[in-house]
C-alpha cells in the first residue's frame, strides 16, 4: 500500500512499499565522512572524554554530517535505556550503575571545546532513577549555561514516567531554551511501538505542561518517524494534536530498521509527501517545521530554534 491517505495530493510521488524497493531509494543515500572535515575531531573528543552521543547509538544516518559540522547531540545518564521501544537501536535492559554525577561538567567542557553556540542534550529513560533523570537534566544545563552563558540549550527528555510534575518543574527550573518530547508516531501505532509504558496523550500533556510551567519563553518541540504503518492523514492529525498542545517545532523523518530484531519499515515516504507534511504543518501554524526523510528530532536543531523564533517557518530536507 502507499498509505497517502485521502488528505493528499493525488498528483505527487507516492512511498514506495518496501516489499517492491527492499534496497534504500535514491533520496536516502548518505555520503561518508569527509577526510577533511571535523568529524574525527568531533568523535575524538567526545570519546576521549567517555561521552555518549544518539547520533551513535541510535545509528543516526546524519553522524557524517552533523559531525562533520562539529555538532553533536549528547546523550546523558548512560548508555542503557530502561525501555525497549521496537525502532530503536539504543541498547535496553537493566543499567549497572547510577547517573554519573560528574557527566554534566565533562559535557560542558566538550561543548565548549567544540565552541557550539547550542547544544543539544538528550538521554536514555532511567525508570530506574527515583527521579527519572531530572535532576541530572538540571546540573547538566546548569553546567551547560555556566561554562557556555551565549549558548542556548536544548534538552531532549523521556516522559519521566510517575514523576512529570515534580521532574518537569526540576528540568524547566534550570531554564533551557528548548523543551523537546518526541511523540514519535501516530495515536494508534503509539502503544505498538513504543510499550505499555508510554502514553500518547501523556506525551502531549508534557509538553503543554512544560510550557506552562516555564515562567520564560520556552519553545517546545516533538518529533515524528513515518514508515512504521501510518498513513499520511495520522501524521497530519497528530500534528494537530501537537499543535493543540502549544507545540512550536515539529520534525519528520523516515524511519530506518536498524537491525532485524527491530520492526520492519512499512514503506519509504516520498519527497513529495515530506514537502506535503511541511505544508500541512506551516498550515497549522507551527513556527517551523523540518520534514524530510533523513530529518531526525536534533538534526540541525540550532537552524530549527532560529526559523522558529524569526518566522522563518517550514523548512525541508
Amino acid at each position: 500500500m502507499t498509505a497517502t491517505g485521502s488528505g493528499a495530493n493525488r498528483s505527487m510521488e507516492t512511498s514506495l512499499p518496501v516489499a517492491e524497493r527492499p534496497r534504500r531509494p535514491e533520496w536516502m543515500k548518505v555520503r561518508a565522512p569527509s577526510a577533511d572535515s571535523r568529524y574525527f575531531d568531533v568523535k575524538k573528543l567526545i570519546h576521549g572524554q567517555n561521552l555518549h552521543t544518539i547520533c551513535e547509538e541510535a545509528r543516526c544516518p546524519n553522524i557524517g554530517e552533523c559531525w562533520g559540522r562539529g555538532t553533536a547531540t549528547f546523550q546523558i545518564l548512560g548508555d542503557t535505556c530502561t525501555r525497549a521501544c521496537r525502532y530503536c537501536y539504543v541498547h535496553s535492559g537493566r543499567p549497572d550503575s547510577p547517573p554519573d554525577p560528574l557527566e554534566p561538567l565533562r559535557l560542558a567542557n566538550v561543548a565548549a571545546q567544540m565552541e557550539l553556540q547550542h547544544v543539544v542534550v538528550t538521554s536514555v529513560d532511567r525508570d530506574d532513577v527515583p527521579d527519572r533523570g531530572a535532576g541530572h537534566y538540571a546540573a547538566t544545563i546548569r553546567a551547560l549555561k555556566a561554562k557556555l552563558p551565549q549558548a542556548s540549550v536544548e534538552v531532549l527528555t523521556p516522559d519521566f514516567l510517575d514523576v512529570e510534575e515534580d521532574a518537569l518543574q526540576t528540568v524547566i527550573g534550570a531554564r533551557p531554551d528548548v523543551f523537546n518530547h518526541n511523540i514519535e508516531t501516530v495515536r494508534r501505532l503509539h502503544a505498538r511501538m513504543r510499550g505499555a509504558k508510554a502514553s500518547y496523550d501523556k506525551a502531549l500533556c508534557l509538553l503543554q505542561r512544560a510550557k506552562e510551567i516555564a515562567a520564560y519563553p520556552l519553545l517546545t518541540k516533538s518529533g515524528i518517524i513515518v514508515g512504521l504503518g501510518e498513513t499520511n492523514d495520522e501524521v497530519v492529525e497528530t500534528m494537530r494534536d501537537l499543535r493543540a498542545h502549544g507545540v512550536d517545532v515539529v520534525t519528520i523523518g523516515q524511519y530506518l530498521q536498524p537491525s532485524s530484531k527491530h520492526v520492519q519499515i512499512d514503506r519509504w515516504v516520498h519527497p513529495d509527501e515530506f514537502r506535503w507534511f511541511r505544508e500541512q504543518g506551516e498550515a497549522l501554524g507551527f513556527g517551523s517545521v523540518f520534514s524530510g526523510p533523513l530529518v531526525r528530532s536534533s538534526y540541525r536543531a540550532d537552524e530549527q530554534r532560529h526559523a522558529a523564533e524569526t518566522g522563518r517557518g517550514a523548512v525541508a530536507y
